[in-house]
C-alpha cells in the first residue's frame, strides 16, 4: 500500500512534527510511505516562538521528505496537489490542528479525494484560543476528506458539531518513545541545578494562556518547603505576568525556570527529575504531554477539561482536579503525595497504558479504518 503523508516533518520542530515522525516510522513497517512537507509552515510574523526549526544539536527524527507547500503562497497549493497525485498513493493522510492551515490543506484534500482516500488526523477541530473564522475554514478542510481520525472524544464531539455526518473514528494518542530512557533522578537534578530530596512538580510544554501556568504558580505558593516546581517550556507571548506572580510568591526560591524550547535530547532530563507532572489547563483537547509522561512513568495531575479526564483520570495514570483553580490543584497534589498506595496504583496504570497505546496499534487501526472506504475514480 502506498501512503502519502502531508504535514510538518523535520526540520520543523514541535509536538505535531514529533507525532508525524513517529507515525511515519510505524506505517513504514508495512507500507510504502512518502512524506510531503511544508516549504513554509508559517510566515515569521505569525509565529510566536523564537524559531520553527530544530537546531543542529537536537535529536529530532530526521524524516526524509519533499517540501512543496507554502501555506502563505496559494501558487504552491496546486504544485503540492500535483506532486502527491503523480506519486499515485492509495491513501493520503493529513494532520490538522488549526484553522490557519484550512485553505492550503483543504485545497489539496478536496482535489486528492478524486484519486485516493483522504484521511485526516484531527489534533484539534476548534483551536484552544478560538476565532470567529475557525468554523467555516475548518469545515472547508473537513469536507475535502474521506474520513477523520480524532485523538480523544472531545475532538470527536467538536467534529460532529461542525459535520454531523462525518465518518470518523477515535484512536487515542500513542505513547512517545523517541525521547530515550530515564536517567537517575539525582543526575537529572544535578544537571538542572536542583536541590535533592524534594517533591518535584513539573510544568512542561509551550507556555500559553490556556495552559494555566499562572494558576499553578499561585497554587505552588501555598505548598510547603518540601516542594519544588520546575517550569520547562518556551513562552508563546509575554512572560511578564508570570514573572510578577513569581516575584510576589513566598515560594519563589523553589520555582526553577527553564523558559526555552526544550530539545528532544533534553526532554528525558526534566521527566527523570519529576515526581508529578501538573497540567492546570483552562481548556484542552488531548495533550501530547501525557504521552511523554507515560513514557517516563511519571503520573499526572490534570484539570477536568477536554480529553484530559479520559486520558488520565479514566486510565488511572493520575488525578483530575474538578476545576482549573488554585484550591483544586493544591488538593490533588497533596492527595497524591499523601497516599503511597495511590502512587503505586498510578504507576501500575501507566505500565498498562503503555502496552495499550502503542504506535503499532494506532497504525494498524488507522489503516483498518481507511480500508472501509472506496476510492472515487
Amino acid at each position: 500500500m502506498r501512503v502519502a503523508f502531508l504535514s510538518c516533518f523535520y526540520p520543523f520542530r514541535g509536538g505535531i512534527s514529533q507525532f508525524n515522525a513517529s507515525l511515519y516510522l510505524e506505517l513504514s513497517k508495512t507500507c510504502t510511505v512518502k512524506a510531503f512537507n511544508f516549504k513554509r509552515q508559517y510566515p515569521g510574523f505569525l509565529f510566536p516562538g523564537k524559531t520553527q526549526f530544530v537546531t543542529k544539536d537536537d535529536d529530532a527524527v530526521p524524516i526524509e521528505s519533499e517540501a512543496f507547500l507554502d501555506t502563505a503562497n496559494p501558487f504552491t497549493y496546486g504544485r503540492t496537489f500535483r506532486a502527491i497525485r503523480d506519486w499515485k498513493p492509495d491513501i493520503l493522510i493529513i494532520s490538522y490542528w488549526m484553522s490557519y492551515f484550512g485553505p492550503s490543506l483543504g485545497y489539496v484534500a478536496r482535489r486528492m479525494k478524486k484519486y485516493c482516500k483522504v484521511i485526516s488526523i484531527l489534533h484539534n477541530v476548534i483551536p484552544h484560543e478560538p476565532k470567529f473564522f475557525d468554523a467555516p475554514i475548518t469545515k472547508y478542510f473537513l469536507s475535502g476528506c474521506t474520513g477523520h481520525v480524532t485523538l480523544c472524544d472531545e475532538v470527536s464531539g467538536d467534529l460532529r458539531k461542525l459535520c454531523p455526518r462525518a465518518r470518523e473514528t477515535t484512536l487515542f494518542h500513542p505513547v512517545y518513545a523517541h525521547f530515550g530512557e530515564r536517567i537517575p533522578r539525582e543526575e537529572a537534578e544535578d544537571i538542572l541545578g536542583l536541590g535533592h530530596g524534594k517533591k518535584n512538580l513539573l510544568f512542561f510544554g509551550l507556555i500559553r494562556e490556556y495552559k494555566g501556568l499562572d494558576i499553578l504558580l499561585k497554587a505552588f505558593g501555598q505548598l510547603g518547603e518540601d516542594y519544588q516546581l520546575i517550569v520547562a517550556g518556551e513562552p508563546y507571548g509575554s512572560f511578564v505576568k508570570y514573572e510578577e506572580i513569581i516575584a510576589a510568591s513566598p515560594a519563589r526560591d523553589r520555582i526553577k525556570l527553564f523558559t526555552k524550547y526544550i530539545k528532544d535530547s533534553e526532554v528525558k532530563i526534566y521527566f527523570s527529575a519529576a515526581d508529578l507532572v501538573v497540567l492546570p489547563y483552562r481548556s484542552a483537547t488531548q495533550s501530547g504531554i501525557s504521552a511523554i509522561a507515560n513514557h517516563f512513568d511519571v503520573p499526572m495531575v490534570v484539570t477536568d477539561v477536554g480529553g484530559l479526564r479520559q486520558a488520565v483520570g479514566d486510565s488511572g495514570t493520575g488525578l483530575v482536579a474538578p476545576k482549573a483553580d488554585e484550591e483544586s490543584i493544591i488538593a490533588e497534589i497533596r492527595k497524591y503525595f499523601a497516599d503511597e498506595n495511590l502512587r503505586a496504583l498510578c504507576t501500575g496504570a501507566i505500565k498498562a497504558e503503555k502496552e495499550r497505546l502503542s504506535w503499532g496499534t494506532f497504525g494498524k487501526r488507522l489503516l483498518d479504518f481507511a480500508d472501509n472506504f472506496y476510492t472515487k475514480q
